[in-house]
């Protein structure tokens, strides 16, 4: 392809909006253009990388057993009533009315709509197991769509289904994908890490991540520095280290005047964080509740979801805290009553607590579960932390950022029991079919790359997934010489099978080194007069600093080998 014919342009600045690294660099390298808020066209280049994305993807779920197939993206909102998960995505769904009147949604996942193709199609043990897949645009409402490519409102995402008869055959085709998905990774290039993980909307029992390590990532990974264990913050655990046991005392009361946070208090107080009950207000499903948990946790809001299985939670406003009579940075669980109170199973873990005492400006000392307050659900709600002894064999956990590439869930059969697909065993009996659920989203990996691979300069491709293998740089375009090589090793490098990008524009060796290193392919070849004297050219990595100068003599054949192209 050649530089001046390429739809598309380099910019020197990044829009104000981009406040991520992929953001910035896609954009300006002209790879993708935003059409409107979450929305983005792919450009010529994007496009190439996203195409090589795909193929990789369509590949190792070929040959893992997935049949590809289409479904459309409007989908019938009574599918999604049947299955009672539109909840759970509330106001992300985009829904349209047609003239008649008929409400559609427009698809964010397509669990719903193969379920019941399944249905349609299946009838006995004879025709299971089955991987289904497809690649495809979906649609969110996204609150905040920011990142770029990381969170948008319309996207591309391969999802394949398994569809199994029993538990066993369930755990085949989740290990047999799990090994698809490791390969992707390592094919594109990109390491990646897999993680425990919580299902969030897409319910099931069990489901795992896969991610980009990456310190401009979104999301915490909670690992063992000892064993295999690791975990995205909001599924981690930890064993929580008990406080030195004590003689029960008597509650006292203390003035706080003006302190509120658990620092202050405990400070003013003499004691550590762990030896205090911090008190969080939510709201959940347009209910009042009230969470203790001990001083030095937090809240992990995905775990107090899951406990609460509501659909929609948010901490409590000022309003709502007043509303319910609640004094905040003083409350406590002692005395509510007709609030649901929900603790963390730390406040096990000690005694003697300080807690607040609902009244300005005021503490209790010597608060201990169950002799002063009670509980309506004590679960672990605490989010895991760096330091913490590992669940599995108490080594110390660590944490790194990362960015979530890909997601496996195993459904079971919640759906498939729901919208009616069932199959006849060898018995004639009818049981529900047994269902799993593989996404990946293409953008989403698409920006993760960048967001791993890069530099001051800009985008530094993974050779497998670059838009093109060979940046051909002519310098001095106005020599005679310096043109008619470029050209004809232009002509001799795609003819052999390497992707090259000629930069035949007439711009300075500075434009032309920058907009390079922006876009980012993995290696540059520079002719130039002074290059020429010598019968030679210089050949440059990205990744590396230094430059080497190599022969035209057997040039191509070199390159070939450098890119591992078959030539």
């Amino acid at each position: 392809m050649r530089f001046s014919k390429l739809l598309g342009r380099t910019l020197k600045e990044a829009p104000s909006d981009a406040d991520c690294i992929s953001h910035q660099y896609l954009v300006r390298s002209g790879m993708i253009q935003q059409v409107a808020t979450g929305v983005y066209s792919y450009m010529p280049m994007g496009w190439r990388v996203f195409r090589k994305i795909e193929n990789i993807i369509r590949e190792e779920m070929d040959r893992a057993g997935g049949q590809e197939l289409m479904m459309p993206s409007l989908q019938p909102l009574e599918l999604w009533e049947k299955s009672g998960r539109l909840p759970s995505f509330d106001k992300t769904i985009f829904i349209v009315t047609d003239r008649k009147e008929h409400k559609l949604a427009m698809g964010p996942t397509h669990e719903e709509v193969i379920t019941d193709l399944v249905r349609r199609t299946v009838q006995s043990y004879r025709d299971l197991p089955q991987l289904p897949y497809q690649i495809q645009n979906k649609f969110r409402d996204e609150p905040r769509p920011r990142g770029g490519l990381l969170r948008v409102r319309e996207f591309f995402m391969k999802d394949l289904y398994s569809f199994d008869t029993d538990e066993a055959s369930l755990d085949q085709s989740y290990k047999k994908m799990v090994q698809a998905y490791k390969k992707i990774y390592a094919r594109c290039g990109l390491p990646s890490v897999m993680v425990e993980a919580d299902s969030g909307a897409i319910g099931g029992k069990a489901s795992h991540e896969f991610m980009l390590i990456t310190e401009s990532g979104e999301d915490e990974i909670i690992y063992c520095s000892k064993c295999d264990y690791a975990a995205n913050t909001e599924k981690a655990t930890s064993i929580k280290k008990p406080n030195p046991p004590e003689d029960l005392k008597s509650v006292e009361e203390v003035s706080t005047s003006g302190l509120k946070s658990i620092d202050e208090v405990a400070t003013f107080l003499g004691v550590k964080a762990d030896q205090t009950l911090k008190s969080v207000f939510y709201v959940a499903d347009g209910k009042l509740v009230f969470v203790v948990i001990r001083g030095d946790f937090e809240v992990n809001e995905v775990k107090l979801k899951n406990a609460l299985k509501c659909n929609d939670l948010h901490m409590a406003t000022v309003a709502e805290t007043k509303e319910a009579g609640l004094v905040a940075g003083y409350a406590s669980a002692i005395g509510l009553k007709n609030v649901l109170i929900v603790a963390d199973d730390s406040i096990k873990l000690g005694n003697n607590f300080v807690a607040g005492a609902n009244k300005p400006d005021t503490h209790l000392k010597n608060v201990n579960y169950p002799r002063d307050f009670k509980a309506n659900v004590i679960e672990d709600i605490a989010r895991a932390r760096a330091g913490d002894p590992c669940p599995r064999c108490q080594g110390e956990l660590k944490a790194q950022r990362g960015i979530e590439v890909g997601h496996v869930f195993k459904l079971g059969t919640f759906l498939s029991e729901r919208l009616g697909a069932y199959y006849l065993d060898k018995d004639g009996s009818s049981k529900p079919i047994i269902m799993g659920c593989y996404g990946i989203g293409l953008g989403r990996l698409l920006a993760a790359a960048v967001e791993q691979n890069n530099d001051e300069k800009g985008i530094i491709w993974p050779l497998p997934i670059a838009p093109y293998q060979l940046y051909l740089c002519p310098i001095k375009t106005e020599d005679v010489k310096v043109m008619e090589t470029a050209e004809r090793l232009y002509s001799d490098l795609t003819a052999a099978g390497i992707e090259v990008l000629f930069d035949d524009r007439q711009e300075s060796p500075g434009i032309k080194f920058n907009d390079a290193d922006l876009i980012g392919i993995p290696l540059r070849v520079v002719v130039s007069p002074r290059t020429l004297q010598s019968n030679s050219v210089e050949v440059k990595w990205r990744r590396e600093k230094q430059s080497q100068i190599m022969p035209l003599e057997g040039l191509v054949s070199n390159l070939c080998t450098m890119l591992q192209v078959n030539g």
